[in-house]
């Protein structure tokens, strides 16, 4: 049975869609930290260098955009999964999973990169069309 569930196209489509959508959401939040002066002084207030504004909006801008595609997946979501975990216990504290502060989301979005990480990018991808991908690399 998850031999035949596996190789349905619902499956297929269902796995690119989470997929596309944890890339579309570091999209918008990586594009979001590029040149806002907010971002630089909030993270300034955290004891983290300003300068520090243009590779933390790369860090999630470049792997949301290697997820949606289907390019380079695991590494992408490795690095965005390392992210999230900052986000959990440098910036939310990690003390509350709820509230104004909570990280209930930033947890999601971990969980999401982990499957990501371990089911790799699907049929429906760019690397699973080009085939000379090294299958690590996926």
């Amino acid at each position: 049975m998850n031999a035949e569930l596996s190789k349905s196209k619902l499956h297929d489509i269902a796995h690119m869609g989470m997929r596309a959508s944890l890339g579309v959401i570091f999209i918008v939040h990586g594009f979001g930290k590029f040149g806002n002066p907010g971002f630089g002084g909030w993270i300034s207030s955290m004891g983290i260098p300003a300068e520090m504004q243009i590779p933390i909006a790369l860090a999630e801008f470049v792997p949301g955009i290697l997820l949606l595609i289907g390019v380079l997946t695991r590494i992408s979501s490795a690095l965005l999964a390392i992210v999230m975990l900052g986000a959990i216990f440098l910036v939310k504290g990690g003390t509350s999973l709820t509230g104004d502060s909570g990280y209930e989301f930033d947890l999601i979005l971990l969980a999401v990169t982990l499957v990501v990480v371990v089911s790799g990018p699907g049929r429906i991808s760019v690397s699973h069309l080009i085939k000379k991908i090294p299958r690590f690399l996926h």
